[in-house]
């Protein structure tokens, strides 16, 4: 039990920084005891600092089933009083309230101070028999004409809701992060949102504190949280399925648009619900012509929207004869199966695709509703030409929060899908799979594992049809292209081939995060970013904005070119990379079947663009679209000048060529004064009048390197020409950064704009990790035969195997069972194509080699690792000079 009572600040602030003494007068004590000195919180404003103070140091002691006791004075107001419980957790009930007369020996003059700087309005009462509030001003006057004001005082009694999480939120607020204290709100109207958030934050709250960084996720999702949704398929509807039958999407739309484009069908009939954000040119394509054939020169996917209800969508499936099929199921379908194994049995006879969406009827909850889809799934497996795809948009707390799965029981469709999104997507926003799996794992928590026995499913014989196959060029693509490894057969892996930082997250970054998910009630002025994107954008480049240009948000940098690539093949264009470039970027824009043209590049320069190779390359092309990583450079590391970019800018112009300047690897530049930063207004200022009018330049970026961490995504697009903003909005499909993200990136901006700053502080520290360990690898390479560009910024380091290339090794093989000890071994030559493969074999680390890098024989490590995890790094490429050179 705690008892107290509501004190007033101290008028005069020096008389509580004076110490008291032993031989302090009665009188004075007295005196003292009428006033606070501040808290440290929110509360401070209303001299309720010190029952603040008592209710969180009471919840670190308090057990789990017990009650705190306070007396309150009601001066602040019964609402005011309520709310200092109630947002740290509590549920209260008020026990008693009186009314006493308010100590003549006080001075209120600091509250009636406070309601002429506030709308806040304090409650005082005429008399002891007064029923109706005054503010503290009105209290003030009556009491200096000879009146009597009282004010109430009541007695609460206390009691945390899920006490054990409330109580590791404010354990991890007490360590370092007491500032954002004020923004906590756990007041909750429904107790059903009060289960999801409260779990959330204290889950939040312990990874932020026991992490120093966010670990490597793959591409198709967290395998926790894909071990989840398996879990809860299983325990709840009995479908025994794996994380490997789950692929994790940003959202539905883009699971549905990343599966169209990875078969590429020329027609594809959807359900009319879900087709409001696929391409405009799909929707407004007629290729079909008037005998039902399909143009064979027309390359475009043809969109035709479909009614739910099953039968009528099965009467146009058979008519049509599309070779994909995306819907979801009514409503009145829903509950049974029927409906489902239709869909199921058609598809298969005509050879189509299925993609069944069932977002609208999929249940977290605990005793979740029929399901006719997953009743059907528990008793038989889902077939080779069907998938079920889900959008997690039903939580209370976060109604725009959405992750969407995709169940395939095909392993080739699961990892088609996975390299799918890992190439259009990137990753799918950690945090969000965090809260999700919150979701899952306290409704888990509600079952006893192995209750059940397993499920028996029907595997029925089905004849094998002809369905549509990936499309030439993905299959390509995914086959060629250098994308992530997730496991090996022995061990784990060490990754240096990630475009991610590993190092430890700093506080500001840390803080910024969890308040944004702690917050209730957020101003649009709180979340809009743009003002800060403009001036960053404008100290950090020089780029010129105004009011007519257009800033688009998205959650990575990659989503955003990817559809800049759509822009480029809409218009007809050629893209044109560097050698010396981004090898993820390079293999979407081929899965996207974009006309691609490399341009030579020289070591002598870094690899970079120059005005001579420019010109040679864009004298050749139709309609270019220059795409230029910088000032920093991925992967090599180097920098764009400003005068380099002067002269590109300038022989762009000239062919009338749109540029892509790809600002996301920049911001960690190892002599950041000395390099002279840019200004690209000022280079544009100094083109001639006689610019082709198609010259545009549009800046793409993501603040993830900038601050600091891999966890908190969010790409931002601007675009200067009207046509081309067109054409962007053309393909609506982007996942939006969430409002929590949106909070958190302002947030962040605003303190880099603060120098010095704890935000600005870490900058410094982390690029002097990077400066140090540039250095470091490049000696541990050189001593094992490599031939290193010495880097100038960012996290990557580019090396030729000079020493190892066309030399014949020895690798030990995998036992294969039982009795194999794993002595045999097979010989390979290395070369540019299997470095990679071999060097993870040998010794676990995996790197990018030159077919990603795009540059003969020149592999990319990535030195934003752990520490220990780099350490591993540079012991892997002694390890491998061994196994190699001897």
């Amino acid at each position: 039990m705690a008892s107290n009572s509501t004190r007033i600040l101290n008028p005069n602030p020096d008389a509580m920084s004076k110490v008291i003494t032993e031989n302090a007068s009665e009188e004075f004590l007295h005196s003292l005891s009428n006033y606070c000195a501040l808290q440290g919180f929110m509360e401070d404003q209303f001299g309720l600092g010190l029952i603040a103070r008592a209710v969180e140091e009471g919840i670190a002691v308090i057990k789990p089933t017990g009650i705190m006791i306070f007396n309150m004075g009601g001066r602040p107001g019964h609402g005011v009083c309520e709310r200092l419980f109630e947002r740290r957790g509590f549920r209260i009930t008020k026990l008693w309230q009186t009314k006493i007369i308010q100590a003549g020996d006080t001075d209120i003059a600091a509250l009636v101070e406070i309601e002429k700087n506030s709308p806040h309005r304090f409650e005082f009462f005429m008399g002891l028999s007064g029923d109706q509030p005054i503010c503290a001003r009105t209290a003030w006057a009556y009491g200096k004409s000879g009146g009597s004001i009282s004010h109430a005082l009541s007695v609460y009694s206390c009691e945390l809701r899920r006490p054990n999480q409330v109580k590791v939120i404010f354990d991890f607020l007490k360590h370092g992060f007491q500032e954002i204290s004020s923004s906590l709100d756990l007041s909750f109207e429904e107790d059903s949102v009060a289960d999801e958030k409260i779990p959330f934050l204290a889950y939040l709250a312990s990874t932020l504190k026991s992490n120093s960084f966010f670990p490597y996720e793959p591409p198709a999702g967290s395998i926790h949280f894909r071990n989840l949704i398996a879990g809860f398929l299983k325990t709840y509807h009995h479908i025994p399925l794996t994380a490997d039958n789950v692929v994790i999407f940003p959202s539905r739309t883009a699971a549905i648009e990343n599966a169209l484009r990875l078969f590429s069908p020329r027609l594809a009939v959807v359900d009319e619900h879900l087709t409001r954000h696929l391409p405009r040119l799909w929707l407004t394509s007629s290729a079909l012509e008037s005998t039902g054939a399909i143009h064979s020169s027309d390359d475009t996917i043809m969109v035709i929207e479909a009614p739910r209800q099953s039968d009528l969508m099965i009467e146009l499936i058979k008519k049509l004869k599309p070779k994909v099929v995306v819907t979801g199921i009514a409503h009145f379908e829903a509950v049974t199966s029927s409906a489902f194994v239709h869909l199921l049995d058609t598809t298969r006879d005509i050879g189509s695709r299925l993609f069944l969406d069932i977002s609208d009827h999929f249940e977290l909850s605990s005793i979740p509703g029929s399901n006719g889809v997953l009743k059907y799934l528990s008793g038989t497996p889902l077939p080779s030409h069907a998938a079920i795809i889900c959008g997690l948009v039903k939580n209370k707390v976060y109604p725009d929060l959405e992750v969407a799965f995709v169940i395939s029981e095909e392993e080739s469709l699961f990892n088609a899908l996975s390299k799918t999104v890992e190439l259009l997507e990137g990753n799918t926003a950690l945090i969000s799979q965090y809260y999700y799996g919150c979701i899952f794992h306290e409704l888990l928590a509600f079952q006893l594992a192995g209750r059940h026995a397993p499920a028996k499913r029907n595997c029925e014989n089905v004849k094998s049809v002809d369905m549509i196959g990936f499309a030439s060029s993905a299959s390509l693509v995914l086959k060629n292209a250098e994308l992530s490894i997730d496991r090996v057969e022995n061990g784990s892996v060490i990754h240096m081939d990630v475009d991610q930082i590993f190092l430890p997250v700093p506080s500001p970054v840390k803080a910024a995060i969890f308040e944004s998910f702690a917050r209730q009630n957020m101003s649009e002025s709180e979340i809009d970013v743009t003002s800060s994107i403009k001036r960053f954008v404008k100290s950090s480049y020089g780029f010129p904005t105004d009011n007519g240009t257009e800033f688009i948000y998205a959650d990575s940098s990659k989503a955003l070119f990817n559809k800049l690539v759509l822009c480029c093949i809409n218009e007809g264009g050629t893209l044109c990379f560097p050698a010396g470039s981004n090898g993820n970027y390079v293999s979407s824009a081929r899965f996207l079947k974009a006309d691609i043209v490399t341009a030579p590049t020289d070591v002598n320069v870094g690899f970079k663009f120059t005005k001579k190779t420019l010109t040679g390359i864009l004298g050749t092309v139709k309609n270019p679209w220059v795409y230029i990583s910088g000032p920093t450079v991925n992967p090599t590391g180097l920098i764009y000048s400003n005068n380099e970019m002067v002269e590109i800018l300038s022989t762009c112009a000239r062919f009338g060529a749109r540029v892509i300047i790809d600002t996301a690897a920049s911001g960690l530049e190892f002599d950041s004064e000395g390099w002279g930063g840019w200004d690209i207004e000022g280079c544009l200022s100094k083109l001639d009048s006689s610019i082709k009018p198609s010259f545009c330049v549009s800046l793409l970026g993501g603040l993830s390197l900038k601050m600091l961490n891999g966890v908190l995504r969010f790409g931002f697009l601007i675009l200067n020409q009207p046509v081309l903003v067109d054409t962007f909005y053309s393909y609506p499909g982007l996942s939006k950064p969430h409002t929590t993200v949106r909070y958190a990136t302002k947030k962040l901006l605003e303190l880099r704009e603060q120098k010095p700053s704890d935000l600005s502080d870490a900058i410094v520290e982390h690029t002097e990790i990077l400066r140090t360990r540039s250095k470091l690898l490049k000696q541990v390479l050189e001593k094992s035969g490599w031939d290193v560009l010495e880097s100038c910024a960012g996290v990557s380091v580019v090396a030729k195997p000079s020493a190892y290339l066309n030399k014949t090794i020895k690798l030990k093989l995998s036992p294969k069972g039982e009795g194999d000890h794993g002595s045999a071994t097979e010989e390979v030559k290395l070369d540019d194509c299997n470095i990679r493969t071999v060097i993870l074999k040998a010794t676990g680390l995996c790197i990018n080699s030159g077919s990603w890098t795009g540059i003969p024989g020149y592999c990319r490590f990535n030195i934003a690792l752990e520490e220990n995890d780099f350490k591993k790094a540079l012991d892997c490429i002694l390890k491998f000079r061994e196994v190699a050179l001897g």
